[in-house]
């Protein structure tokens, strides 16, 4: 995605980020996910850790603490399992954000469990994932970490001949829908969060790319 010039885009083994400091946590996370990094060689961490590589200081567990909200991750810890160091770095707390329990562990989940199974089907996919955050949200902890009211994940599977893209805008709650009914183009999340995802495409390419909503493309 694109960056400002004094944005300060962190790279760790397994994904990168943008870190928003006024909200305490990433505007988005990208990473590649390959049909072989889907194999799961390490378990869960479940070792919540500052990131050292957060200048301004990350939020902290104390934040999280009887917030009612779990610990989210925006890249999957099991889209980390292929390495002992993406694991240990999914669990960093750039890579959190304050996610109502009933919508992390339901709906978020199986979005993450299909998106996983995209990338089986595809080899290789490019996933881009973060919370709408905006002025005005609602907070937790000392360090004031912003509770979203939205999540996005933008999908894009970059090799020929079939080039498509997918994206969805889901809402920070529970919910027992059919996950197609929160499928929007990625036009719709650059409106709403304000981020040009795919620069570095051909205009022409990511002009198309980006338009078009192709829920048949993808299998369901």
């Amino acid at each position: 995605p694109l960056a400002n010039a004094n944005d300060c885009v962190i790279t760790h083994l397994g994904y990168s980020f943008l870190y928003n400091e006024t909200h305490e946590q990433a505007s988005w996370v990208a990473y590649e996910l390959t049909k072989l990094e889907t194999d799961k060689l390490y378990d869960r961490t479940n070792k919540f850790l500052c990131d050292p590589l957060v200048k301004s200081e990350t939020a902290c567990n104390a934040d999280y603490l009887h917030s009612g909200y779990d610990k989210g991750h925006l890249a999957p810890a099991a889209d980390m399992g292929w390495s002992a160091t993406a694991m240990k770095e999914s669990f960093y707390f750039s890579n959190m954000s304050p996610q109502d329990p009933s919508f992390n562990r339901g709906i978020w989940k199986r979005l993450e469990e299909l998106v996983r199974d995209w990338a089986i089907q595809n080899n290789t996919i490019y996933i881009v994932t973060g919370p709408i955050l905006s002025t005005g949200l609602p907070t937790i902890g000392a360090n004031k970490v912003s509770i979203p009211k939205f999540y996005y994940k933008v999908i894009l599977d970059y090799t020929e001949p079939e080039i498509k893209s997918i994206a969805f805008i889901m809402p920070n709650a529970g919910s027992k829908d059919n996950l197609q009914r929160y499928a929007v183009s990625i036009d719709n999340v650059e409106k709403a969060t304000g981020i040009d995802f795919f620069p570095s495409l051909p205009d022409e390419q990511e002009n198309k790319i980006e338009k078009e909503l192709c829920v048949a493309c993808w299998q369901w």
